[in-house]
């Protein structure tokens, strides 16, 4: 036996579609039966031909961590004063995290920080302790009385 012997083909002969019945691949094509992919100019999602599809092109880039994620209860100063306006929140006391998630009716929630976000105006005396206050809400509690108490 010599390489030249061998019969056997390299590529398929490409076969012409729609021809007749006769041909084996006629009437339908062999696209099977009705149905988005049996129709002509559809394109299915991200499908591009067999070439390798655009997002897979493309690099990954970033990883965001859980780990990193920090779980942060964020409350603006008009919240506190419609909680104070409500009566839900007792100025007697320090507000934390405890106080301040019981009076947003967030059961269950499963909040590490608080963060206090200086939207709103607040006329009242308050001491609040908490994780981070942005400069805005700081200045806005200690002009109206209050004190600001940032833990670690």
């Amino acid at each position: 036996m010599k390489l030249n012997d061998i019969a056997t083909k390299l590529h398929k002969k490409s076969k012409r579609v729609g021809r007749g019945i006769g041909s084996g691949k006629g009437k339908t094509s062999g696209r099977g039966v009705k149905g988005q992919k049996s129709r002509s100019g559809v394109a299915i999602k991200s499908y591009e031909g067999g070439q390798m599809p655009l997002f897979r092109r493309l690099p990954k880039r970033g990883f965001n961590s859980i780990k990193n994620r920090e779980n942060n209860f964020v409350i603006n100063l008009r919240d506190i004063s419609n909680f104070i306006e409500k009566k839900k929140i007792d100025l007697s006391n320090k507000l934390d995290l405890s106080s301040l998630i019981r009076s947003k009716d967030k059961k269950n929630a499963k909040y590490l920080k608080i963060k206090v976000l200086g939207t709103g105006e607040i006329s009242q005396k308050v001491n609040i302790v908490a994780h981070k206050v942005s400069e805005s809400a700081k200045t806005k509690i200690e002009k109206s009385g209050g004190t600001v108490e940032i833990l670690k």
